[in-house]
């Protein structure tokens, strides 16, 4: 039995563009972003980058620090 990866790929493209997307738009934000509530600058771009979609949530949900 082989695995006809043609079928899936209309699945798989929109996946790989947002999670693609996601980890760019995690990672400028990091760079761009001057407090954190855990972690430094090194630690989060690399789990926005490293991490594929759990990464960047993480960092909007529990990285990203306050505006002051």
């Amino acid at each position: 039995m082989t695995i006809d990866l043609n079928q899936y790929l209309p699945v798989l493209i929109p996946l790989i563009i947002l999670q693609v997307g996601l980890a760019i738009f995690a990672i400028v934000d990091v760079l761009r972003h001057p407090h954190y509530r855990f972690g430094n600058k090194l630690l989060w771009v690399l789990v926005c980058g490293l991490i594929s979609f759990i990464g960047p949530i993480c960092y909007f949900a529990f990285g990203k620090g306050v505006e002051e």
